[in-house]
This record gives C-alpha cells, sequence and structure tokens, in this order.
C-alpha cells in the first residue's frame, strides 16, 4: 500500500493524480489529509483517507499501518515560532512509523543543497530531516528541486498589475527552475517502482539556464505585455513575509534560505539540468500555468 501525504497542497496533489492515473498499477492508495471534505470526488472513490495532521504521531502510526511506500512532504507553516521545531514535529512521527510499522520506502520532497547549503533557512532544515529518516536505514529518495516556478503565482497580481517580478536575489545570475508537477510525476514513478534500494539524492532539476532578468523577458513575451525585473534587499524581503503574517521565525529563515541560495550558488548555472525528472521549460509553464493565473 501507498501513503501520501499533502493530498490536497501544491505537490501532494500532483503526486497523488498521477498514482490515481496508473490505475490498478498503483494498488490501494491512503492519504493523510486534514479535511477530508477538500478531497475531490474522484479522489474520494479511489482512497482510504485518515483525517488529521502527519505530525500527529496517533495519525501517522495509524495511516502507515500495512503500508510500504510513503510520500512525505513536511508543509510550510508560515506561523511557525522554530524551523526546527516544525520540521522535527513532522519527522518523528515518520521516524516511528518506519521502526514500528515495517515502512519500507519513503519519497520525500527535499532540495538542492547537500553539502553545501549552510545557515540556509528551511533548506538546511529540510536536509537534516533527511538525515534524520536515513539514519533508520529505511530506503530512502529525496526529491531535491531547486527554484519552484509556482512561487511567481504568489506574485500573479503585481504583474498583471505593475509589470513587475521581485525576488530577494542577483538579476542577472542563473536561477535553476522546476515545475511542481514533475516532482508529481517522479515521486509517482519511485511510488509505482518497488525494486528500488538504498538512499539517494533525485534532483528535478528544469530545462533553463535563465537569470531573473531572463525569467522577466520570458514572462513578457509570453503575456505581450512588459515585466521587468526588481530585485529586493533581504530586510525589504523579510518585512514583506512579516507584513503578510509570518512568524519572525519562518520570516528570518526564508530570508536566510533566499540569501543562500544568492550568494552560495546551489541552485544557479552549477546544478546540470535533469531532463528525465524535470522537462518542463519555464515558457511552457509561463505558458499553461501563469498565463491563466495573471489573466484571469
Amino acid at each position: 500500500m501507498i501513503l501520501v501525504t499533502t493530498p490536497t497542497g501544491q505537490i501532494g496533489s500532483q503526486v497523488l493524480d498521477s498514482l490515481l492515473d496508473a490505475g490498478a498499477a498503483a494498488g490501494d492508495i491512503r492519504v493523510i489529509v486534514r479535511d477530508p471534505a477538500r478531497l475531490s470526488p474522484r479522489v474520494r472513490d479511489r482512497v482510504e483517507a485518515v483525517a488529521g495532521s502527519h505530525a500527529d504521531p496517533e495519525v501517522t502510526a495509524k495511516a502507515c499501518a500495512g503500508v510500504d511506500r510513503v510520500f512525505w512532504l513536511v508543509p510550510p507553516a508560515p506561523a511557525a515560532d522554530s524551523l526546527d521545531g516544525h520540521f522535527g514535529a513532522f519527522t518523528r512521527p515518520l521516524v516511528d512509523a518506519i521502526r514500528t510499522q515495517g515502512v519500507e520506502r519513503v519519497v520525500a520532497v527535499s532540495t538542492l543543497g547537500r553539502g553545501t547549503a549552510r545557515d540556509a533557512g528551511q533548506i538546511s532544515a529540510s536536509l537534516a530531516m533527511d538525515d534524520v529518516v536515513r539514519a533508520t536505514g529505511v530506503h530512502h529518495r529525496a526529491l531535491c528541486p531547486p527554484y519552484l516556478m509556482e512561487n511567481l503565482l504568489h506574485q500573479a497580481a503585481a504583474i498583471r498589475d505593475s509589470g513587475v517580478i521581485s525576488m530577494a536575489t542577483y538579476g542577472d545570475r542563473v536561477l535553476r527552475t522546476c515545475a511542481t508537477r514533475d516532482i508529481g510525476v517522479t515521486a509517482s514513478r519511485l511510488l509505482l517502482d518497488g525494486s528500488w534500494t538504498g538512499q539517494e539524492d533525485v534532483p528535478t532539476v528544469g530545462p533553463d539556464a535563465l537569470t531573473p532578468e531572463g525569467m522577466a523577458r520570458v514572462v513578457s513575451e509570453v503575456l505581450d505585455r512588459p515585466v521587468r525585473f526588481r530585485r529586493l534587499s533581504g530586510a525589504e524581503y523579510k518585512a514583506s513575509l512579516l507584513r503578510h503574517g509570518a512568524s519572525e521565525a519562518w520570516a528570518q529563515g526564508t530570508a536566510d534560505l533566499v540569501a543562500a541560495t544568492a550568494e552560495q550558488g546551489f541552485y544557479g548555472s552549477a546544478a546540470p539540468t535533469t531532463p528525465d525528472t524535470a522537462p518542463t521549460s519555464f515558457r511552457r509553464w509561463c505558458e499553461e500555468v501563469l498565463r491563466p493565473a495573471v489573466l484571469r
């Protein structure tokens, strides 16, 4: 049996859709979901739902009974008062389930930067979580994307109304990207394959070598209107997060994350593209996802 966490989230929903598209090959599927009513009728008819949070040890233990493969994603929590506490709360129940419930394989969403990221906020916390899970000896695949294209959806209104894309990074340095649908397909492929063993990273790096300024030009061409890049300072970015309700810890961690990716370069040109796991180009994603979001 396969267990999927965050089944209504941006990535988890796409993992689940890919598994359901596989039909009988996926076998039985179970999900942990805070609100089962949010599941689509298609999903509700095909999966077993366990209500609750996968940070709850009792919920995770119940959901992992009879499960041999797990898709694991720690959801963002802008109100969290501690990054380590947040990631730890979602790690301990999984570790317990691996040790007591017979979970054999875990496919988790992680990040590029292993071995190079330093003081990188949520990136550092995510990589530390991988290490704790791997210490159990479970077969483990960490999906490692760079900057998610879907992050730009948060700026749809600014793109539409002001023609601006804002990031706290350098406009003239390559920023590798990945579409979340490619993460979903790759995760599903691994979950359907019960033969792999060991512990490995699986980079999911899209085919582009665009700078943020280059990304703005592509968006401008797709929308047929001027769009420019504006660089935010770290202080401006953190202040924006605080204005939108993030805790001090989450805002500082995210500011540390973007500073690390800008200065340490592990989301940059040195990261090779991986067409087998991330084939979607930035232009295609803009045409199919960003353009409708901006123009609706």
